[in-house]
C-alpha cells in the first residue's frame, strides 16, 4: 500500500518520471521481501520518498526540475555503499559523489545491479563490517 504523503509526492512527478521511480520503489519492496524484510518504512524524507529497515541504511529517490533529464536513487553518504557500487560496478551506473546513483530520462534500469544494490542498503548493518559488503 502506498504511502500516502508518497502517492502524493509522485502525483507531483511527470508521467514518464513517475513509471521510472515506481519501477524502483517497485524493486524496493520486492527486494525487501526477498531478504525477509518485513519492517520496511515508506515515508517521505526531506521531500523524497524514502525506505528504510531496522537492519540497513535508508534509500531515498528523486525527480528534480533543476535537472530534467535525471532521477536519483540516493544512499546515506556516511556508509561505504556507494564506493562499494563503484568496486563491484564500476561504470553501469553514473555517480553524483558518495551518495547517489543517476539515471538518465527514458533510460533502461539496469535491474538486476540495481537491486542488488538495494539489496546491500537494505542489510547495511548487517554487512558493513565485511569487506566489499561480503561480496
Amino acid at each position: 500500500m502506498l504511502n500516502c504523503s508518497v502517492k502524493q509526492k509522485f502525483e507531483t512527478y511527470p508521467k514518464d518520471i513517475a513509471i521510472s521511480l515506481h519501477t524502483i520503489r517497485d524493486l524496493i519492496l520486492r527486494v525487501a521481501a526477498q531478504e525477509g524484510i518485513s519492517d520496511l518504512i515508506e515515508t517521505l524524507k526531506w521531500g523524497e520518498p524514502s525506505y528504510t529497515s531496522k537492519i540497513g541504511s535508508s534509500i531515498r529517490f528523486d525527480w528534480k526540475a533543476k535537472s530534467p533529464e535525471q532521477y536519483y536513487v540516493y544512499f546515506n553518504c556516511k556508509t561505504t555503499l556507494i564506493e562499494t557500487f563503484k568496486e563491484v560496478y564500476g561504470n553501469i551506473f553514473i555517480y553524483e559523489g558518495n551518495r547517489a546513483l543517476v539515471f538518465n530520462r527514458g533510460q533502461a534500469l539496469p535491474v538486476n545491479e540495481l537491486s542488488h544494490c538495494i539489496s546491500l542498503s537494505l542489510r547495511y548493518k548487517k554487512i558493513k563490517h565485511l569487506p566489499l559488503l561480503g561480496l
